[in-house]
């Protein structure tokens, strides 16, 4: 790993965090704050106890659980135990989490009790069967051995995290660290689900050394500042909550203050009222702060630096941030799961028609090519540190997706400029073809997003008799506007060429995203909105 010598793995790292900022503050959830110090002492306890229930090095630790200092310290202490973390999206319904926690299967796993009006502990029961099983509480996961409960009351099966956790009151330090240094580089660090939105979760195998090493490099290309105080909106079972949320702050002592779901009028209180510096997040988080009816009534003062990303990033977006909040740092960045959740990233220096068209260059350590001449869409090719071991039991998955010569086909469609700057026009999946031409829903969906009264578009393919198929727009008005489907497409044939025209807009309130902010483009495609 290049940079810091000081850590290889990552419990090393929070026992180097630890020490190196013990006195400032790490975490901050509600009426809670604790330093470094205490976030180190915390893990330790957690990682005793995975050991104290004969939790061994390699196996896997799910938690299924939103963003709070309960999910940093379970999950920080599973990893530091040699667990291999799962984490699971807290959208999923029991079905999906019991199919996750099957297929890796997870030994242990921490869950919530309820958020967002349901019950995970009842989801998970109804889904993975309840009553006496051999090996585990749950008849449908005979890997699971236990299942505890972060917050609330646990069933007589399962155990509450106070119970957990007391099966260690004073962990000895030594053998925390003896079994510590069993890991090495190499050994896999997380397992992390794709989202699913184009078909089944599958699980990208990523080691210890490519995390660090990757989020090393983000931390240093973003700025992150041990002063910074930094609002974790996006969730921590995807790779831009957890890895440059949590263990970017871990390398340079900023402060964590994690919000469980993302709401409008929340975040602003956090900003105003934490003084926060830092917000990544996906486009439609910053838009909404941007929009917000109250928005003059809070402090954003301190906002700094924004890290964004998508297959759509608006232009105007990053112009409002940087003349309307006085934003210093706006980046914008490419990643996904199979390659640690980061390929490319502009830098600071860049001038604002590279950050604002593109999503940067290859971080250091990787490879990009596309399968199309300079300046014409193809498939985007990934290849360095950064890529997945492969997909968890999926050794067919991971041929159809990995090349001999090291090559990670993305799925995604993708322009190189003569600079090297990526610039992702759409998922291979999603392109669809008018009359012989290729047309890519993110490029109309980004000329869509120059309309001034156009929040948010999603374009899908729809048939047509006479085209084969056409451009259909899901569109979410700016408030007040009195926009109509035929104004938008008569604005669209001045735009746009006459193949990328959406031939019906239909307006929503908002667009369907799963809990990373990406669209799913799935439900358009199916019964659409009503």
């Amino acid at each position: 790993m290049t940079g810091s010598p000081s850590w290889r793995t990552i419990p090393e790292l929070v026992r180097w965090a630890a020490g190196r900022y013990a006195d400032g503050e790490a975490v901050v959830d509600g009426r809670t704050r604790i330093t470094y110090a205490e976030l180190g002492a915390r893990v330790d306890r957690a990682a005793a106890a995975c050991l104290a229930n004969g939790l061994a090095v390699g196996d896997r630790v799910a938690v299924w659980a939103p963003n709070s200092l309960d999910w940093i310290v379970a999950s920080l202490g599973a990893v530091s135990a040699g667990g291999v973390l799962v984490p699971l999206n807290t959208r999923f319904k029991g079905a999906e989490a019991t199919d996750v926690l099957r297929r890796s299967g997870a030994r242990l796993l921490f869950v919530t009790g309820t958020f967002l009006g349901t019950s995970y502990v009842a989801s998970l029961r109804r889904a993975a069967g309840a009553g006496p099983a051999e090996g585990g509480p749950l008849p449908a996961l005979p890997d699971l051995e236990r299942v505890v409960v972060l917050s609330g009351d646990a069933p007589a099966d399962f155990e509450t995290w106070k119970e957990f956790l007391a099966r260690s009151e004073d962990p000895p330090l030594r053998q925390l660290i003896d079994h510590e240094e069993q890991l090495t580089e190499d050994s896999p660090a997380d397992i992390i689900f794709t989202s699913g939105t184009t078909g089944r979760p599958k699980g990208a195998v990523i080691t210890h050394g490519q995390t660090l090493r990757a989020y090393e490099t983000w931390a240093d290309l973003a700025g992150l500042r041990r002063s910074d105080r930094y609002l974790i909106i996006n969730p921590f079972f995807h790779t831009f909550g957890y890895k440059a949320g949590v263990l970017a702050c871990l390398m340079r002592g900023a402060t964590m203050i994690p919000q469980p779901v993302f709401n409008v009028d929340t975040a602003l209180a956090n900003i105003a009222a934490e003084r926060i510096t830092v917000l990544p997040g996906p486009p439609t988080l910053h838009q909404s702060l941007l929009d917000h009816p109250s928005r003059g009534s809070y402090d954003l003062s301190t906002l700094r630096l924004v890290v964004t990303g998508a297959a759509v990033v608006p232009l105007r977006l990053v112009e409002r941030l940087r003349d309307e909040l006085s934003v210093d740092t706006v980046l914008t960045a490419y990643g996904l799961s199979e390659a640690s959740g980061i390929v490319t990233m502009c830098r600071r220096d860049d001038p604002a028609s590279v950050i604002t068209s593109t999503s940067g260059r290859p971080i250091p350590g990787t490879e990009v090519r596309v399968t199309a001449p300079s300046g014409t869409p193809g498939e985007v090719l990934v290849r360095g540190f950064n890529i997945m071991q492969g997909y968890y039991g999926d050794p067919e998955a991971t041929s159809e997706t990995m090349t001999e010569d090291g090559w990670l086909r993305t799925g995604d469609v993708g322009v190189l400029d003569a600079s090297g700057n990526l610039r992702i026009t759409d998922r291979l999946k999603d392109m669809f073809i008018v009359g012989g031409f290729n047309a890519y829903p993110a490029e109309i969906e980004q000329l869509l997003g120059a309309h001034p009264d156009v929040t948010e578009a999603a374009v899908i393919g729809i048939p047509d008799p006479r085209l084969g198929e056409v451009a259909k727009a899901y569109v979410v008005r700016r408030p007040g506007s009195s926009l109509t489907s035929d104004d938008l497409i008569a604005w669209s044939r001045r735009e746009m060429a006459n193949y990328k025209v959406p031939r019906s807009v239909e307006f929503v309130p908002a667009l369907p995203r799963n809990a990373s902010g990406k669209v799913l483009k799935g439900e358009l495609r199916g019964e659409g909105l009503r």
